[in-house]
């Protein structure tokens, strides 16, 4: 990791095709809706992305990323509603169950990942996932929509619920309470929908996306590489060129996708120190290992432990944090695989300051591509029914669409200034125990699982990203 950029990255891409009936639509039909479409007719070829080292020094105060501009824009008439904001002191029971619900989608989907690949390194972004999925729910047809609200943990609400819910969540995890007072947030989301030129988007979803998810819209030629640039540019201009090439080809046949970008850059409040960083042995499941140890000692330490696990808690300044779980027999695949809403909350709640002493190694984790398909279908995601094509909602005509598969990529790195993560993921689409009294030390040279999270009223630590160190390469 560069000197002194801290960043986590979360790009998800949800690519949704399917086979149809009937005569084709153009983009230059008249919207239903109050959604306007201005395509030009021979959009210029965009640039390719171009790979720049990347620092770690984030810019103080740095001004927000300007808004995507294409030709192929799909451009609103009228400005997006405000973002919902939560009051303090205020009860929202339908926006603490789809919050809680997220937290609960995230660990679930986490527990089937890690279970596939036992003892070796794992990363992953759920909230990557499930922002998307939520944001489906709009174009979702009634009788698949209770099964795709139980998946992302919100049974018992509705519609309209989950997208106040959403809208209340990016409220606070943008920091826009912040903005009137010219505070940079470390956090940026970004989500939008690609259109086929030979489709056209259902004004209703295209408005509720705007509204509730801040989302963008553009129409693209999937037949050609016009769409594969498109798309590859909207990825890199939101995520400050760390995630340029997520797309090759697009599958004949697809008419839609949906995508979502995440960039965080902060400091940890608490920074080590890089001469107290050492070599030391890391006992990693196939035979120890060297690894660089950053150390941080003293009082005040956000501190955990039962008879299972240690547990800390690192802040970044921004007010979220990254919680390490060291699991007593060193299997932290297992721990991930079996860690569910309950543990995780008795261990948030379980924190105390402490004096004590932890030794973390530096770390960089990327993983393969992970297939989605079969988990998400484990975990109760209806959209993979092909008969039933259940999302009628995302475009105009009653045109077909579906699931057909789910890929994701991901990577974290951390060291003594703080951490930068990216994840993809593609969706293609077809037709606690007491406290210690004495101090502490917690030395993570064995397994450990990591759970990377941001700050909400409605849900407290909002996780994004999860992961199992079992080698800690850098």
């Amino acid at each position: 990791m560069k000197h002194r950029r801290l960043a986590a990255i979360i790009f998800t891409v949800l690519l949704l095709a399917a086979t149809f009936a009937g005569c084709a639509r153009t983009v230059n039909e008249e919207s239903t809706a109050s959604v306007e479409s201005e395509v030009s007719p021979d959009p210029a070829p965009a640039p390719e992305p171009v790979d720049e080292p990347i620092s770690n020094t984030p810019a103080p105060d740095k001004p927000a990323a300007a808004p995507f501009q294409s030709d192929l824009v799909i451009r609103y008439p009228a400005q997006a509603a405000a973002l919902l904001q939560p009051e303090y002191g205020e009860e929202d029971p339908a926006a603490e169950t789809v919050a809680s619900g997220a937290n609960r989608f995230a660990l679930r989907l986490s527990n089937e990942l890690v279970s596939k690949e036992p003892g070796k390194n794992f990363v992953c972004s759920p909230y990557s996932v499930w922002l998307p999925l939520a944001a489906l729910l709009n174009a979702t047809d009634e009788s698949h929509r209770d099964a795709l609200l139980e998946s992302l943990g919100a049974q018992g609400v509705t519609e309209e619920d989950l997208n106040r819910a959403a809208s209340r969540m990016l409220y606070d995890l943008t920091k826009e309470r912040d903005r009137e007072y010219g505070i940079s947030d470390p956090l940026q989301i970004a989500n939008a929908v690609f259109v086929d030129k030979t489709a056209k988007l259902n004004g209703e979803f295209a408005q509720l996306f705007l509204d509730y998810f801040r989302g963008q819209a553009m129409n693209v030629d999937f037949s050609s590489d016009e769409a594969v640039r498109e798309v590859n540019r909207w990825a890199s201009e939101n995520t400050e060129g760390l995630i340029t090439d997520i797309i090759q080809e697009f599958t004949p046949g697809t008419v839609a996708a949906i995508a979502n970008a995440i960039y965080f850059s902060d400091r940890w409040d608490w920074e080590f120190d890089p001469a107290q960083t050492a070599e030391g042995i890391f006992h990693a499941p196939d035979g120890d290992t060297a690894a660089m140890f950053m150390k941080r000692e003293g009082d005040g330490l956000s501190y955990y432990e039962d008879a299972s696990i240690q547990a800390i808690a690192l802040r970044f300044n921004s007010g979220g944090e990254m919680y390490i779980l060291l699991p007593e027999d060193g299997d932290a695949s297992g721990l991930l695989a079996s860690l569910d809403e309950t543990y995780f909350t008795t261990i948030r709640n379980g924190f105390g300051e402490r004096t004590g002493k932890l030794l973390l190694p530096r770390f960089r984790i990327e993983s393969d591509i992970i297939k989605l398909g079969d988990p998400l279908g484990s975990l109760g995601v209806p959209l993979f029914d092909a008969q039933a094509a259940p999302l009628t909602g995302l475009l105009d005509g009653d045109i077909p669409v579906s699931l057909s598969s789910a890929v994701q990529k991901a990577m974290i790195e951390v060291d003594e200034k703080g951490t930068t993560a990216a994840a993809v993921t593609v969706m293609m689409m077809t037709g606690g125990g007491p406290m210690p009294t004495e101090p502490f030390e917690m030395v993570c040279d064995k397994p450990f699982v990591f759970l990377l999270c941001d700050r909400t009223y409605d849900g407290g630590s909002q996780i994004l990203f999860t992961g199992v160190v079992n080698q800690p390469d850098f």
